[in-house]
């Protein structure tokens, strides 16, 4: 027997990805202009990854990986905006809806403060959330570890949903 969803739950969300030489890099639904990109089997959107695994945890769905394999040949460079749409889709068919979600882009290079708006307007188009209910930002690695030494760029994600 399954017991009903809470009226609130929260999801959580991680993506990390390794950066190779050539851009654009693809992040937040939007495409950079810069000299790396993620290396991926879809497009590697690193935050879309993040948001996408948030909303299916906070319902209790598979993940991104399980739902869509790296070693399907239908994923290969497929947008992950399709991976959103997706989680979208299963949240409302619980009858739930994004209350708020807040988002860090963990990255050494390129500086993301430029891009936010551009992402968070992707983001919420994508998920059809009023731009009030998301947050982003971004970090530095402050010059250690992987990101630091901008050999990946990683991000998280927390939502916060509610049943309609």
């Amino acid at each position: 027997m399954t017991a009903s969803i809470p009226p609130i739950r929260v999801g959580l969300g991680y993506d990390t990805h390794r950066l190779g030489n050539g851009g654009p890099l693809r992040i937040g639904g939007i495409d950079i202009d810069c000299q790396v990109h993620c290396i991926g089997h879809s497009d590697a959107d690193v935050l879309l990854h993040a948001v996408t695994d948030a909303i299916l945890g906070s319902i209790a769905e598979q993940d991104i990986g399980r739902l869509f394999p790296d070693n399907a040949a239908e994923n290969h460079d497929r947008n992950s905006a399709d991976f959103l749409h997706e989680a979208i889709r299963r949240l409302r068919h619980h009858g739930m809806e994004i209350a708020n979600m807040d988002c860090v882009i963990l990255a050494e290079r390129p500086k993301m403060a430029v891009h936010i708006d551009a992402m968070k307007a992707a983001i919420c188009e994508i998920t059809e959330t009023p731009t009030d209910r998301i947050g982003i930002k971004a970090k530095t690695g402050e010059g250690t570890g992987p990101i630091g030494h901008g050999e990946a760029i990683a991000a998280r994600v927390v939502v916060l949903v509610y049943k309609t």
